[in-house]
């Protein structure tokens, strides 16, 4: 974790030098839902929450399937972390986005997969074990990861450094934050899935769909209180996330096309990269980003959009799939309850 530490100080320190001097807020950047000082402490504790219930699902088979499949776990986690964001550096140009919208698309694509590419990719008829062997490894390597991905591509992004010059991170309190809201309730699910399978069972099915809903709650009531410019912000952020969602799930398409796997793997990858941990990517904006709002707008738009497109992407595959008869990949579900004894 050393290497995290100083990685993110140097990271952060380009952020800081791109900019000379520090402006305040304007337009969709003094956006805030501000959140005080209490409610912070809740929004924190949402992240562990959310990060308990995915430890939650890792399996011993899901970390195997990695082994098994190395050339294709590594191409879709690259697609993940490196692909995707070094493209959403174009976007945020092409676009000339606001500061925070900037921060708020790189912050959405330095994340890991969201666990409802598993349901996409069982509707859409595809590969459901490796979609969620991948959501298993891209969960596990967030932990390191996400906070070395922003800080890395958000130093490389004129507007979202901007955001990171103003708030002033430290390195270690971030690295400290890591530890307690993403390292340790994840070690914690795993251990409470080991030893507390039937408790882990029914906490499983209530943890990520809860703290969703607070969190979506929260993004209504800061647009609530700001009602005669919400409608100009969504316009504003609204086609960028949506050509960023359209450029991923094509980057997930062409990488899985370049592995040469089956049509059913395809439907997995792609999914697994279009598809986005964005409830994970909202609680961290509304955390270390509670003054520019405009991050937390694109997480949670993200957040309605991906779902949208995944769940129409999943349909058309189901049909086409069940008109020509094509392959067809053992679904394998994961368990939103206790496992029923043997007959």
């Amino acid at each position: 974790m050393t290497l995290v530490g100083a990685t993110l100080a140097h990271h952060l320190a380009a952020a800081s030098a791109s900019t000379s001097s520090t402006t305040g807020p304007t337009g969709i950047d003094s956006f805030s839902l501000e959140i005080s000082g209490g409610f912070d402490v809740a929004i924190k504790a949402m992240i562990a929450l959310l990060l308990l219930g995915i430890a939650l699902d890792v399996r011993t088979e899901d970390l195997r399937d990695v082994a098994r499949r190395p050339a294709v776990f590594a191409a879709v986690t690259l697609a993940q972390f490196v692909l995707v964001p070094a493209l959403t550096l174009v976007l945020v140009a092409a676009f000339d986005l606001a500061p925070s919208v900037a921060l708020g698309m790189l912050l959405v694509v330095s994340g890991p997969a969201g666990s409802m590419s598993n349901l996409l990719t069982h509707r859409a008829r595809g590969d459901v074990a490796l979609s969620v062997s991948l959501t298993t490894l891209s969960s596990a390597l967030a932990a390191v990861v996400t906070p070395v991905a922003l800080a890395f591509w958000a130093s490389r992004s004129p507007q979202a450094s901007q955001v990171l010059d103003s708030v002033d991170l430290s390195p270690l309190e971030v690295l400290l934050e890591v530890l307690l809201l993403i390292v340790a309730p994840f070690v914690a699910g795993i251990l409470l899935a080991r030893l507390l399978p039937r408790v882990a069972g029914r906490l499983r099915a209530l943890v990520e769909p809860t703290v969703l809903v607070m969190l979506l709650l929260i993004v209504v009531g800061g647009l609530a209180s700001n009602l005669s410019g919400s409608a100009a912000y969504l316009l504003e952020v609204g086609p960028a996330v949506v050509a960023q969602n359209a450029m991923s799930l094509a980057v997930g398409f062409a990488v899985a096309l370049a592995c040469r796997i089956p049509a059913a793997a395809r439907r997995a990858v792609t999914l697994e990269v279009g598809v986005r941990n964005t409830a994970l990517a909202l609680v961290l904006a509304i955390s270390f980003f509670p003054e520019y709002g405009g991050v937390a707008l694109v997480a949670a738009l993200w957040g309605f959009w991906d779902v949208a497109t995944g769940l129409a992407l999943a349909t058309w595959w189901r049909r086409r799939t069940g008109e020509t008869g094509g392959d067809r990949a053992p679904d394998r579900l994961r368990s939103t309850g206790p496992t029923p004894p043997a007959r």
